[in-house]
């Protein structure tokens, strides 16, 4: 059988009933390392950090309870036979963090009349390193599994603890944090290369949630969730409405933008 065997029990410490995972210091380093870089970004833009952290606060919170509950729907029947672990927090979904945490955001820099487009922009790189980490997380954890494969570079998680299906333990499967990590990445850098060529507020960040939702609804494809409309899962449904939406968006600022309209607070030349 050849895969990459995964035998790590995801909980990091056990004191009596208190028990840290390995995924929740995943999460705890994604969030630190999400602040520091939108500091870095705000200091150089002009932002007081203290509104950044007041932002980041809300948003954070917001995006951890819009994880989890898109998380527990798109897994309804398991949490309906089992509602103690609801609270438990392993398991996350992004689309539900990203949704919930920016519009969040949104609302917090709109009351306090900063420019969205620009705050929206210095959070892309964070959002993505923060992502990548994440997925470091659900390595360990096996709850982002794939279907089954025959590839050599496949996983196979072998500890009993671990959040894939009985079906699926000690079974090569597609190691789908590992291609999302990589999809990432290179989102990542090719938008911290393509930012230097925007001159609208806003581009990058509606650039990244077209990447990032392009990267879902393929990779999706190797992965073994619940089917939610026309044969999709609704990774893939949410991909397909973030695809069709940052085209939009796109569309409109250029337009804006080639007109010379305002943005931002900012004069745009054509």
């Amino acid at each position: 059988m050849n895969g990459i065997v995964i035998d790590i029990d995801p909980v990091f410490l056990r004191i009596g009933r208190f028990e840290l995972h390995w995924y929740s210091l995943a999460i705890i380093a994604a969030i630190a390392a999400a602040i520091a870089i939108v500091l870095h970004q705000a200091r150089k833009k002009g932002i007081p950090s203290s509104e950044i952290y007041s932002i980041a606060l809300w948003s954070v919170i917001a995006g951890i309870l819009g994880a989890r509950a898109f998380h527990v729907i798109d897994h309804f029947d398991y949490y309906l036979s089992n509602p103690s672990q609801i609270l438990q927090f392993q398991g996350l979904a992004i689309w539900g963090g990203l949704v919930t945490g920016v519009v969040t955001g949104a609302v917090c820099a709109w009351l306090k009349h900063m420019p969205l487009g620009r705050l929206f922009d210095i959070v892309v790189p964070a959002l993505l390193v923060a992502q990548i980490i994440g997925r470091f997380g659900c390595i360990v954890n096996g709850d982002a599994y794939g279907g089954v494969t025959d590839l050599p570079w496949g996983f196979i998680y072998t500890n009993p603890n671990a959040l894939i299906p009985s079906h699926l333990l000690g079974v090569p499967t597609h190691p789908y944090p590992v291609y999302e990590i990589l999809w990432n990445g290179a989102s990542l850098l090719l938008l911290l290369k393509l930012r230097r060529y925007f001159k609208v507020d806003g581009l990058v960040f509606v650039s990244y949630v077209g990447l990032y939702s392009v990267g879902r609804l393929l990779l999706t494809l190797v992965r073994e969730e619940t089917q939610v409309l026309w044969g999709l899962q609704q990774a893939q449904v949410l991909a397909l409405a973030g695809m069709i939406i940052a085209a939009g968006v796109f569309a409109y600022l250029q337009v804006r933008g080639r007109r010379g309209g305002v943005v931002e607070g900012e004069t745009v030349s054509g």
